[in-house]
């Protein structure tokens, strides 16, 4: 996988493939797992229109794997083509809503879509923290998005729970360099 990738991504993508899922899902050939890759290859390269063509030569009956849809929204990301982007996590959450992907995709798309904005996200997001108690990436979107709707002390608890649950180094050095939680960093930085 390409080394720009987030270490959460490159894990989910992992886990995607060797997780068994409560609906059966078809089974990756050879040749699309070499797809992809290449998918993931492109996209750290910027080169989008190669990434859409490797992605469209993994067989439609095999488009709704887990870790082809992860790819697809990865890319409807780069693209910023929010419509779709929220569609395919809708269709991660169909298929596999015991991981956090699908719930966090849905979200991020919310925030970005036409008619959509940060409560959308917020209120899309916030169940998954229950389901997923021990997901430090979905606490610290939660934090991001309170922050952003200048629910400061929400977003501290969030950041909070996010630090205790994840790896305190990782999570400080991603909010430091995260927009979204600037009206937190003079707290932040000094972690």
């Amino acid at each position: 996988m390409h080394p720009k990738f987030p270490q959460w991504v490159r894990a989910l993508l992992a886990s995607l493939l060797r997780n068994r899922f409560l609906m059966p899902v078809p089974t990756l050939e050879m040749s699309d797992l070499h797809h992809l890759n290449a998918v993931l290859g492109w996209l750290g390269l910027g080169s989008i229109a190669e990434a859409r063509a490797e992605l469209d030569a993994i067989p439609p009956e095999r488009q709704s794997h887990p870790a082809a849809l992860e790819a697809h929204w990865l890319l409807c990301a780069h693209e910023k083509n929010w419509r779709d982007a929220l569609a395919v996590a809708q269709r991660e959450l169909e298929i596999i809503p015991e991981t956090a992907s699908g719930w966090l995709h849905r979200a991020y798309a919310l925030r970005r879509v036409d008619g959509g904005g940060l409560a959308q996200a917020w209120d899309a997001l916030l169940p998954a923290a229950e389901k997923f108690p021990d997901e430090a990436v979905v606490a610290y979107n939660l934090s991001c998005y309170a922050c952003q709707l200048n629910q400061l002390d929400r977003a501290r608890d969030w950041f909070q729970r996010a630090v205790k649950i994840g790896k305190k180094n990782v999570i400080k050095t991603l909010a430091l360099d995260d927009d979204d939680l600037k009206p937190l960093w003079p707290e932040i930085q000094f972690l």
